[in-house]
């Protein structure tokens, strides 16, 4: 089912929807972090024409998001460049979901840094080798196509790279292509737990570096890495790379490890 089948219910009007077509994008008992996330982008999009591009999001992931609920949106402040967007999913009254978004015109550069290319590049995705599913989520495998992202036999420690993209034909623009395959990998932490549990994220905060990011046939490397894991918690470092190397999102996020 083509993601354009899952946001069409969001109107930009304030209220009930009903996410038909969510089943396949569900991860356990909630729609998967990346797509509840582009649920309430689109939300603000649609609620506001001509935004500028959006350059940050900071998400709250609060509790499971099913296929009947309430979205809305609000604008926080508008200035000359820069605008601040909120918007929700209320599921069975109470929040599911909240988000920031900052949408801000570019300016003339007066600070330039590059971002740095990949440590252990793999390679371009296709001369690496496909992924199979079969321990996946089942929106994994519904959705995407893997391919390796880490050297084999390599000390992978608390990192999970693969190359990603979307199997179906979609009309998505490039922000909400990068909102909805930024969260695309599970934590890292799972490379070190001491045993198979549970895991959740709990938030995401991301920036976009190339909100115009179009990269060689749908290709990206996603990365998520433990920075410190300890007391159930795992603190993450989120990011996704085009087919050239290029980093076009960075991110943090925390997540919950059951078990």
């Amino acid at each position: 089912m083509t993601i354009a089948s899952l946001l069409e219910p969001v109107t930009g009007q304030p209220g009930p929807a009903r996410l038909t077509h969510a089943a396949d994008w569900m991860q356990g008992r909630t729609l998967y972090g990346g797509a509840s996330a582009l649920v309430a982008y689109t939300m603000a999009t649609r609620a506001f024409s001509g935004l500028p591009p959006l350059r940050a999001g900071q998400i709250a992931f609060v509790a499971p998001v099913g296929e009947e609920i309430a979205l809305s949106a609000e604008i926080i402040r508008q200035g000359r460049n820069v605008t601040q967007v909120r918007s929700e999913i209320i599921s069975d009254g109470k929040v599911a979901l909240s988000a920031f978004w900052l949408f801000a015109e570019g300016r003339e550069a007066n600070a330039l840094q590059p971002a740095a290319p990949p440590e252990n590049w793999p390679g371009p995705p296709e001369d690496t080798q496909e992924v199979t599913h079969s321990f996946a989520p089942s929106f994994v495998a519904k959705n995407f196509e893997l391919r390796h992202g880490q050297t084999r036999g390599e000390d992978r420690g608390a990192t999970v790279r693969r190359w990603a993209r979307l199997t179906e034909a979609h009309d998505l623009d490039p922000v909400s292509k990068l909102v909805l395959m930024g969260d695309v990998m599970p934590p890292g932490a799972m490379r070190v737990m001491q045993r198979q549990g549970p895991i959740s994220s709990i938030n995401w905060s991301f920036n976009v570096l190339d909100p115009e990011s179009r990269s060689r046939d749908g290709w990206y490397l996603a990365e998520n890495a433990s920075q410190h894991a300890a007391a159930g918690y795992s603190s993450e470092r989120l990011r996704l790379w085009d087919a050239d190397g290029q980093q076009v999102l960075d991110g943090i996020q925390c997540v919950a490890v059951f078990g």
